[in-house]
């Protein structure tokens, strides 16, 4: 009788564990009069941020629309990072059971209807592209006062054409111009639930206006660029595009 010896080797994976998907959620708050954004400013300040601190969110971003000198409805956005779906809903609760955030955000928790805070809040809700998993807090060493941020909304005209577009960010290769060019890219997201659907967003940043001119005009003259957008696969696949440029709020985290 022959015999055999088996050798079974467990051999760990190393290097293969995949990143994590994170989501996002956009909470713009629209408001029209100077003590609206008083109250939002101080409510978010000295409430809401230290809260979501308390809660392990240290990368809340809070930002104003340079629009916002001349519009009649003016905006704050809210953008915060999130591992799971779960963890995004039981934040609401969370907060509700703060006995210290309770206190310092009463005046606008208990605001009155003669006198709100704000005229509508809307909230949007992203998950992370395949090629930029999670938030990329961004490195600029400038003067706070002067960075931009630029929030893109991408609409395309029928699901088909959206996933195209994700498509174009990803094994196009969209989002490897904005890397090689240093666009200081935050975030890159699925919109999975909000009220432009089918849409994209993302946002980049840069030091100040003259720097985040330049780069887009390194953007559309690069070769890269050119071909990526010549090539017939990619072609009508958005719609429309709302571009929002905006400077950080003084407590904003980034």
């Amino acid at each position: 009788m022959r015999k055999f010896l088996v050798i079974i080797l467990f051999i760990p994976a190393i290097g293969f564990a995949k990143t994590q998907t994170e989501y996002y959620t956009i909470t713009a708050y629209h408001f029209k009069e100077a003590q609206q954004e008083v109250a939002l400013d101080t409510y978010l300040q000295t409430a809401y941020l230290p809260a979501l601190h308390r809660k392990g969110k240290t990368a809340v971003g809070v930002f104003k629309p340079i629009a916002n000198d001349t519009a009649a409805d003016k905006l704050i956005y809210i953008i915060i990072p999130f591992k799971s779906l779960d963890e995004m809903q039981a934040l609401q609760n969370a907060l509700m059971q703060d006995a210290t955030y309770m206190l310092a955000g009463k005046d606008y928790i208990n605001a009155s209807y003669q006198s709100p805070p704000y005229s509508r809040m809307e909230t949007i809700v992203l998950e992370a592209f395949e090629l930029s998993p999670q938030m990329n807090l961004p490195k600029l060493s400038s003067n706070k006062q002067d960075h931009i941020y630029e929030l893109r909304s991408y609409e395309s005209p029928t699901e088909s054409y959206y996933h195209n577009k994700v498509k174009m960010f990803n094994a196009g290769g969209e989002i490897g111009i904005f890397s090689r060019l240093n666009f200081n890219a935050v975030f890159y997201g699925n919109v999975i639930a909000g009220c432009r659907m089918p849409n994209l967003m993302y946002m980049t940043s840069f030091e100040n206006m003259t720097e985040r001119d330049a780069h887009w005009k390194s953007f559309t003259d690069d070769p890269a660029t050119k071909k990526l957008f010549a090539m017939d696969e990619y072609k009508n696949n958005v719609s429309k595009a709302d571009i929002i440029l905006m400077h950080a709020a003084s407590y904003s985290d980034y």
